[in-house]
């Protein structure tokens, strides 16, 4: 009998709620029966489902009754505001939104990286789920891309040391911050004022450690968020590593500067030999770099590697460009998460 789930997500007219619904329809999960939810200024809009429309409905009191996954993918308040309410229909929860990471009980995870390691690593999310748990986070996908590339590079060599200096998009922090920066880039070709309400700060043609006092952006925040979820996923496994977060001025796609120091020198095809496999695709020298345009829409984590010489020999030193399309991978993520999950609801509410 073919598994039948109600899934509901919560912030479906956001950009991660739209990625998140177009991801989960071309998955296992593409047959079951999915209710779009979001606030109210949101409600009655038309919305596809694989190959249905529907429209977007308002969060009522027993909304959460009848399902079995519910994902909040809009903003953290909503999360806070109806999560509780979730939680009490007996659904799996997924927050996309990170609103729930420091609850009691709620467990980090990474399924694709929980592969790679192989089962018993001994990483910090091994931590099995079960019906007691309140929730699942899915992992920031920065740190799912780092940790993955770490768990290939053991294959060939120990890293002495590692250091990520990490360009994050506008998307990042939804509708509004991307609205800002185009209404930015346009005002400065016009010589017309700068609107701050996102940013507190010229984000346009700029890139910056740090946004304004007044910004509703904490880039600190989200530094935070990827070193903690890295660690979590690599535990005592994977090498340590030094992160820097930069707020570009991109609307989509995250890049990554890794560079690397090895125990012991090896060429860079074997590094690259190393890389390539589920989730990472490995772009070589002669063709055209990764880039946030090249990644946008594509679910693997593009990488290119170079020695820090720049030349062909056998090396210590490493640079590594990655880039992610942002949404996609979160969102693939947070399917992983779901398809983990369907251990504990076998059939589904729908029968």
């Amino acid at each position: 009998m073919t598994e039948r789930y109600r899934i509901a997500i919560v912030g479906a007219a956001s950009l991660r709620g739209k990625e998140l619904n177009e991801a989960l329809s071309e998955s296992p999960f593409t047959t079951s029966e999915f209710s779009l939810m979001d606030d109210e200024s949101q409600q009655g809009q038309l919305e596809s489902v694989g190959d249905e429309v529907t429209f977007i409905q308002r969060i009522e009191p027993d909304a959460f009754t009848r399902e079995d996954f519910v994902f909040f993918a809009g903003s953290e308040e909503t999360t806070q505001k109806h999560w509780k309410q979730a939680l009490a229909s007996g659904a799996s929860i997924l927050d996309l939104t990170y609103a729930l990471e420091n609850e009691p009980g709620v467990l980090v995870r990474a399924p694709w990286v929980r592969e790679a390691l192989g089962e018993g690593a001994g990483d910090a999310s091994a931590v099995e789920p079960d019906l007691a748990t309140p929730a699942i986070v899915p992992a920031h996908p920065v740190s799912v891309a780092l940790a993955l590339i770490f768990a290939r590079l053991s294959e060939v060599a120990e890293v002495k040391s590692a250091s990520a200096t990490v360009l994050e998009p506008a998307s990042e922090y939804g509708r509004a911050a991307m609205d800002e920066l185009h209404q930015q880039t346009v005002g400065l070709l016009s010589f017309q004022s700068l609107p701050k309400q996102s940013y507190d700060a010229q984000a346009a043609f700029n890139l910056l450690p740090v946004l304004g006092e007044a910004a509703k952006i904490n880039l600190g925040a989200s530094e935070a968020r990827i070193r903690r979820h890295y660690a979590l996923l690599a535990g005592e496994t994977l090498p340590q590593l030094a992160i820097q977060l930069l707020h570009a001025p991109v609307f989509h796609g995250h890049g990554i500067s890794l560079a690397l120091e090895l125990e012991q020198a090896v060429q860079v095809e074997h590094l690259e030999a190393a890389l390539g496999s589920e989730h990472i695709d490995v772009v070589l020298g002669d063709t055209e770099p990764p880039s946030n345009l090249s990644s946008a829409g594509q679910g693997d984590l593009m990488v290119r590697v170079r020695t820090a010489e720049g030349g062909e020999q056998a090396s210590k030193r490493f640079w590594i460009w990655a880039a992610l399309d942002n949404l996609k991978f979160s969102s693939l993520n947070a399917v992983a998460c779901a398809q983990d999950l369907r251990r504990l609801r076998p059939k589904g509410k729908v029968q």
